[in-house]
């Protein structure tokens, strides 16, 4: 597997990653799951740019990969901030796509799915949770699918706090399509 390769993977999954968020997540206020969900909940409370968020959440991740995962570290380094930029360039899209709640969840955990498991492929990702998954899924034998939907319920149940339950229950779906999506795509 090519650089060239590692590289189109990271931009391309970055680009469908900034889309999911924007186009499907955003308009209807659903959460993703790990950092990506922490940095959408800092983005509706508090009004800070989702990427940068993420990007302020993923560094200590990225930095325990530095020293557990090498391969991943730097390539997941350029994924974050690929994926950061895009997210915070892409909000103009946040309401094109005027769809129902369940399809706009639906799709939304398609594309970011298909994003996160294109960077998985390529032995790549945008940092956050997905390389801690990544991390945990080689050292424990486990599906990398089961190990993303754990960890993104675990932010979706904290996000009871600030979220009603409808908003909560689309977040659900898109965690799960998301992460049966990126099982598909990574395990292929």
């Amino acid at each position: 597997m090519g650089i060239y390769q590692q590289i189109m993977a990271t931009v391309v999954g970055s680009f469908l990653l900034g889309i999911g968020v924007n186009g499907f997540l955003i308009p209807h206020h659903f959460i993703d799951g790990g950092i990506l969900g922490l940095a959408l909940i800092l983005h509706y409370f508090l009004n800070v740019p989702t990427g940068f968020a993420m990007v302020g959440l993923s560094l200590p991740i990225c930095l325990l990969a530095s020293k557990n995962e090498r391969t991943y570290f730097l390539s997941s380094l350029f994924g974050l901030f690929l994926s950061s930029i895009f997210i915070d360039v892409l909000a103009p899209l946040r309401y094109q796509f005027l769809i129902s709640p369940l399809t706009s969840a639906i799709i939304g955990g398609m594309v970011i799915g298909i994003g996160v498991g294109l960077m998985l492929y390529y032995k790549t990702s945008s940092g956050g949770t997905d390389l801690l998954a990544k991390m945990i899924s080689k050292s424990l034998s486990l599906n990398i699918a089961w190990i993303i939907i754990f960890i993104d319920g675990l932010i979706v149940l904290a996000g009871l706090s600030v979220l009603n339950l409808d908003r909560i229950f689309y977040s659900c779906v898109v965690i799960v399509v998301g992460g049966v999506t990126t099982s598909m795509i990574e395990g292929r």
